[in-house]
């Protein structure tokens, strides 16, 4: 088995939107998540999706474009919370290869070995049963993304050549395009070794991850999400795997400042004091602080 060397390591994704919706609600007609107060929301299910689409299209250009090791072990890199997988066949597949309650076994069987995103991300097909114990959370959680001000939704009708609905209607889908005017989102990460070892995740799935960071959103564009900027992808790596400074430090250090009123939706970039950088009192107490958008 590969050597592991995780490090415990934060994270921050600084978001803009314009004119994107970039996570709809299908309690509220797919309108933007929003928060009673009117911040923004955009789940960490919504950005890990993202993530397992990328590496999990092997033919697309982004796996492609890896560096060769990742393309040897292509079979290591499958997804296993894929679109429309049949619980049940996940379930007889897995059956056949953990069968037993020996750690270095689990960790090296089929199952664990295939699939990359229960390797970080954790998943709920082993807390059932007797498989309890092994795969309780993933080594990589992340956080809910919060808008730093009250956002805007703007909602209009679409209209298509070819009818979509039969009647008065037809040919329009009333306030189908419900998009956030503008609004920058903060959203953390975190990266605990203490569970790589009920995972089997390994410090070069974590380098994977880092790899399709950067284009989550440039490569997963469609018709209401145009265009969602990824402006920082921070990624400080502490000095152990316990960890060398407290998260909320690092967090508050790199999460932009909203200039002028924050209780009014922001219209620009310009409308935030940007950070782009760790003070040196915070930066001493890492192994590394990089922005994987902007190395």
């Amino acid at each position: 088995m590969e050597k592991n060397e995780l490090k415990r390591a934060t994270g921050l994704f600084v978001i803009e939107v314009v004119n994107s919706n970039p996570n709809g609600d299908p309690d509220h007609e797919s309108d933007p998540r929003m928060r009673d107060n009117g911040c923004g929301e955009i789940s960490p299910v919504s950005v890990k999706r993202k993530i397992r689409d990328l590496i999990g299209e092997h033919d697309a250009p982004f796996f492609q474009a890896l560096p060769e090791e990742f393309h040897r072990e292509a079979e290591r890199y499958q997804i296993l919370e894929s679109r429309g997988r049949d619980r049940n066949a996940i379930k007889a597949e897995m059956g056949k290869s953990i069968n037993t309650f020996d750690q270095e076994k689990f960790l090296s069987s089929p199952f664990v070995q295939k699939y990359w995103d229960a390797r970080v991300f954790g998943n709920t097909f082993l807390e059932e049963g007797g498989n309890k114990g092994y795969i309780k959370t993933g080594v990589v959680q992340m956080g809910m993304g919060l808008s730093l001000s009250p956002v805007r939704i703007v909602r209009h009708t679409n209209t298509n050549k070819a009818g979509v609905q039969e009647g008065k209607n037809a040919g329009m889908a009333p306030l189908a395009y419900r998009v956030v005017e503008h609004g920058v989102y903060c959203m953390p990460f975190f990266v605990n070794p203490n569970f790589a070892g009920k995972s089997g995740c390994t410090a070069r799935d974590i380098e994977l991850l880092k790899l399709a960071i950067p284009y989550l959103y440039d490569l997963n564009r469609s018709a209401i999400r145009p265009d969602v900027r990824l402006r920082h992808a921070w990624y400080m790596e502490h000095k152990n795997s316990l960890g060398s400074c407290p998260d909320y430090l690092l967090l508050e250090a790199l999460t932009p400042e909203r200039v002028g009123n924050p209780a009014d939706p922001s219209e620009t970039w310009s409308d935030y004091k940007d950070k782009t950088a760790l003070p040196e009192a915070l930066l001493s107490r890492l192994s590394s602080c990089t922005d994987l958008v902007n190395p």
